[in-house]
């Protein structure tokens, strides 16, 4: 009867189900009453969907670092307001489709603070890509010549959540601009964007070029944004003299 009962989960895919039910038949296992055992059964499968899920979004999201929010230095220095970052933990900026905008010096931590959101909003199975701009760009520059550029623009109009780390490196020619417009418009009041720059917000309209162009993106993400600015020395090097 059990041999027949874990092949039929097995076929119908209830991975979670198999390893509760396996433990319920261990001689330590706790005497479940009828009720307990069909909740434990249900309440393993789902966690292993929730945790299967979680893993997927994480790794299509192809984020730089493995961050996580418990990991950001408070320190007084680097001017982060704690209670602000607790409140993006719950990602209701994401269900709000409200953006953040990100600055500061080189090695700060502003890659690793958009990871560690964005790690967060998998975490909370929220679609979710990491990109550096600079990469995305010329991505989407290949995919204008192999024809799969409105494959890739749909594609990250989808997610609920989109990272573009180092924005600003360089300025944009004219079709990086135009394809930032693209993007930003398709998300618009509809999902939501973190932008990590080591450049101040006033200092990216030198950067987008074409003040017409600059003013329209900058509209669209400005006004619905919360602004960190983080201050204090590189992080990096911090962790280098220890």
């Amino acid at each position: 009867m059990n041999t027949q009962t874990l092949e039929q989960m097995k076929q119908l895919r209830l991975h979670g189900m198999i390893r509760a039910f396996n433990s319920s038949l261990s001689p330590q296992s706790v005497d479940y009453t009828n009720d307990e055992l069909v909740a434990y059964l249900i309440q393993s499968e789902w966690d292993d969907r929730q945790n299967r899920k979680v893993e997927r979004l994480t790794k299509t999201a192809r984020f730089r670092y493995s961050a996580i929010m418990e990991n950001i230095d408070y320190n007084h220095e680097r001017n982060i307001d704690r209670n602000q970052i607790q409140r993006f933990a719950t990602c209701d900026f994401v269900t709000q489709k409200d953006n953040i905008l990100i600055t500061g010096s080189t090695g700060a931590g502003k890659s690793y603070m958009a990871s560690a959101i964005g790690h967060q909003a998998c975490s909370l199975g929220f679609k979710t890509m990491y990109f550096n701009t600079s990469k995305l760009f010329t991505m989407l520059k290949t995919s204008k010549a192999d024809g799969s550029y409105l494959k890739q623009v749909n594609k990250i109009e989808k997610q609920d959540l989109l990272i573009l780390d180092d924005f600003g490196l360089k300025g944009l020619d004219n079709i990086n601009r135009h394809s930032l417009m693209e993007i930003i418009e398709d998300r618009h009041g509809k999902k939501s964007t973190i932008i990590a720059s080591q450049l101040p917000v006033e200092a990216w309209y030198e950067i987008i070029g074409e003040q017409t162009i600059a003013d329209a993106i900058l509209d669209r993400l400005v006004h619905t944004a919360h602004r960190i600015d983080i201050k204090g020395e590189s992080m990096r090097k911090k962790l280098k003299n220890k």
